[in-house]
């Protein structure tokens, strides 16, 4: 074994030449990941990044971030390294104020609110971009968690959607396609802000439905939004 579990940090070998690097390397690496903290999650590739930041990888990354998406991208000795987070790690993002969690290949927002007498009923806002697939309707991969009670959905437009046919699209669900509205335009950074006239509960996994209106999608970026109260059973005795 040559490096650690949680943060791949690199072991000393036998008779190693230079052992300070690797000891110094690791304490670099424990450092900036030990109380991580995030200077944005949605930048690209800083220009001058300084020795010990972190970034979330966005969706669609260029240069050396491509093909990095949702890593830990930390910037150490001049050069960019990239983790794996792993299920439960927490982050602070500093342009945004908010803490994140990682779940299941992706950071969320989070949020816990009062506790009541029967536990903890905890905001969990959900966030993740969807890559537009061909044809004319899209499902999300990711979905609206079971025993969720959504407050809504919005969303933003990330990179146009190019339509076939069509000139708008509806967002919904399966058996309700528009219930989150209908008629959203396609240009960069259009919006969607879904309401439900007032929380709806979801007993199973659900994922988002998009509908091209009269043709089909081609191709674009949505960033998506999943605002939802879930509640957290009191400890276990």
């Amino acid at each position: 074994m040559f490096e650690s579990y949680q943060f791949k940090l690199p072991f000393l070998q036998a008779s190693q030449a230079q052992k300070h690097v690797t000891v110094n390397e690791a304490l670099a690496r424990l450092d900036a990941l030990s109380q991580l903290t995030f200077v944005s999650r949605f930048d690209d590739v800083p220009n001058a990044p300084l020795d010990g930041q972190t970034y979330v990888v966005p969706v669609g990354a260029t240069g050396i971030w491509s093909g990095q998406d949702h890593r830990v991208a930390l910037f150490l000795n001049g050069g960019w390294v990239f983790v794996d987070a792993r299920n439960g790690w927490m982050a602070w993002v500093v342009d945004e104020a908010v803490q994140l969690r990682f779940l299941d290949g992706f950071w969320d927002v989070v949020g816990r609110s009062q506790n009541t007498a029967l536990g903890f009923s905890e905001r969990v806002d959900i966030q993740f971009d969807h890559q537009i697939m061909a044809g004319a309707n899209n499902q999300t991969s990711v979905v609206i968690p079971h025993h969720s009670s959504v407050i809504g959905v919005t969303a933003r437009v990330i990179d146009e959607i190019v339509f076939s046919g069509a000139t708008d699209f509806n967002l919904g669900v399966d058996g309700s396609d528009n219930r989150y509205g209908s008629g959203f335009g396609h240009f960069q950074n259009t919006y969607i802000q879904g309401l439900t006239g007032q929380p709806l509960t979801y007993y199973s996994d659900t994922p988002l439905l998009l509908t091209a209106n009269g043709g089909d999608f081609v191709s674009g970026v949505i960033r998506f939004a999943i605002h939802t109260t879930q509640l957290t059973p009191p400890e276990a005795v």
